[in-house]
C-alpha cells in the first residue's frame, strides 16, 4: 500500500493564539506538546504518531524534547524522527523542535551535567535521532553547579552558531542565575530566548522571590515555557476517587508521596471551580498558567499527552483563557505549594 502524504488543515493557525517569546522575533503557540513520558518504545509508534498529527492540526506546532526522554533515554527523539520523516519533514519549516541535555544520559562524568563536551556531544547525537540538521531551540536543561556558568553558555553559543540550533534556552534555573547566564549570553551576542521552569497551581515557586524568576525573566527579555502545569496529573479529575490502572501513579512513575489527603482535598476544590467554568480541572489548570500577569504572563504552556482525546481536551483550554477576580482569589486559597517540585533544589542554584 502506497504511504499516503500527510495533509494538514488548513485552518490550523486559527486555533491556538501565538505569543511573542520575550523580547525575540520568535512567536509561539500558547499551548506546545510535550513528549516526555508519552513517546517512548514502551507506546504504541501509531498512537504517537496520531498525537502528533493531531496536535499540528490544532496548531501545536512547538514540540518539545530532550535526550534522555523515552523510556529508553533517546527514544522518545528517536520516535519523533520517524514522525517527523513519515509525515512532517515537507513541513518542517514551519515547526519549533526542541531539545535538551542536562540530566543523565550516558555513563561517565560527561554523561550528564553542564560541560562543553556533554551539552555539544548530546547535540549532536540528538539531531542524529532526530533526523535533523538543527533544532530550533537548545536548552541547557538544569544548572551543573559543578560547572562554571560561564562553560554552559559557551556551549549553548556554539550550539547557535554552528547553525545546530535557532535559539538558545536554559531550564530549572534560579532567578540570580537566569540573570547571570543571561547576561553572559548576550555579551556573547547570541541572547537567551526562552526559561522553561516547572509551574502549575501546585508548584509556584517561580512567582517566590525579590526578584521572583518572572520578573527576572521578564527583566532580561526572555519568554517562559511552563511545564508539569498539570502537576504530573495531579490537576486533573484522574485522581479524584482512586487510582486508575494504568496511570503514571499506578505504573510508579509519580512519586505516591505527592498524592496526600490535604493535596487531594485541594484538588477536589480546584476541580469545582473548574466546572463552574464549564471546564475540565486540566483545561482549568493549563488556562490558569497562561492567565494574564502582565508583563510576567507566560509565553507558553507546555502539556503531555498519552491519547488524542488527551490532548485535545488540555487544548480546549484556550477557549476560556479569562478568569474573574472571585475565581482567582477562590483558586488562591486552594492553589498551594504540595513539595512536588522534583527538579528544584540543590542543582537549580549557583
Amino acid at each position: 500500500m502506497s504511504h499516503v502524504p500527510f495533509q494538514p488543515s488548513p485552518n490550523r493557525y486559527e486555533q491556538i493564539p501565538f505569543r511573542p517569546c520575550g523580547d525575540s522575533g520568535l512567536q509561539l503557540p500558547a499551548i506546545a506538546l510535550g513528549l516526555w513520558h508519552n513517546f517512548g518504545d514502551d507506546r504504541p509508534f501509531q498512537t504517537q504518531r496520531d498525537i502528533v498529527r493531531r496536535a499540528f492540526d490544532l496548531g501545536v506546532f512547538h514540540f518539545d524534547l530532550a535526550n534522555n526522554y523515552g523510556p529508553p533515554a533517546g527514544s522518545a527523539e528517536e520516535n519523533f524522527g520517524r514522525i517527523l520523516k513519515k509525515d512532517l519533514a515537507p513541513l518542517r519549516h514551519e515547526l519549533i523542535l526542541s531539545t535538551k541535555a542536562g540530566w543523565n544520559m550516558w555513563d561517565g562524568p560527561h554523561g550528564f551535567g553542564g560541560s562543553r563536551k556533554y551539552l555539544l556531544t548530546s547535540l549532536d547525537e540528538s539531531l542524529q535521532r532526530l533526523g535533523t540538521d538543527h533544532v530550533d531551540i537548545f536548552y541547557h536543561h538544569r544548572p551543573d553547579p559543578d560547572t562554571p556558568v560561564e562553560e554552559s553558555m559557551l556551549a549553548l553559543h556554539h550550539a547557535v552558531t554552528s547553525g545546530k540550533a535557532l535559539y538558545a534556552g536554559i531550564s530549572s534555573y534560579s532567578a540570580e542565575a537566569t540573570k547571570e547566564a543571561a547576561a553572559i549570553m548576550r555579551d556573547l551576542g547570541t541572547p537567551l530566548v526562552i526559561h522553561q521552569p516547572s509551574y502549575s497551581m501546585l508548584n509556584r515557586w517561580i512567582e517566590d522571590g525579590n526578584p521572583s524568576l518572572l520578573e527576572a525573566a521578564a527583566d532580561q527579555g526572555l519568554g517562559v515555557i511552563g511545564f508539569s502545569a498539570m502537576a504530573q496529573g495531579l490537576l486533573t479529575n484522574k485522581y479524584l476517587n482512586g487510582t486508575p490502572e494504568g496511570s503514571r501513579l499506578a505504573n510508579g512513575r509519580v512519586n505516591k508521596d505527592f498524592f496526600t489527603e490535604e493535596t487531594l482535598s485541594h484538588v477536589r476544590a480546584l476541580n469545582d471551580v473548574a466546572e463552574s467554568r464549564g471546564q475540565t480541572l486540566a483545561q482549568m489548570a493549563v488556562a490558569w498558567v497562561l492567565r494574564d500577569q502582565g508583563e510576567k504572563t507566560l509565553t507558553t504552556a507546555l502539556i503531555g499527552a498519552s491519547s488524542v482525546q488527551q490532548l485535545e481536551d488540555s487544548v480546549g483550554a484556550v477557549q476560556n483563557l479569562e478568569f474573574s477576580d472571585e475565581e482567582l482569589a477562590t483558586i488562591d486559597e486552594h492553589a498551594v505549594d504540595s513539595g512536588i517540585n522534583q527538579w528544584w533544589g540543590a542543582t537549580a542554584s549557583r
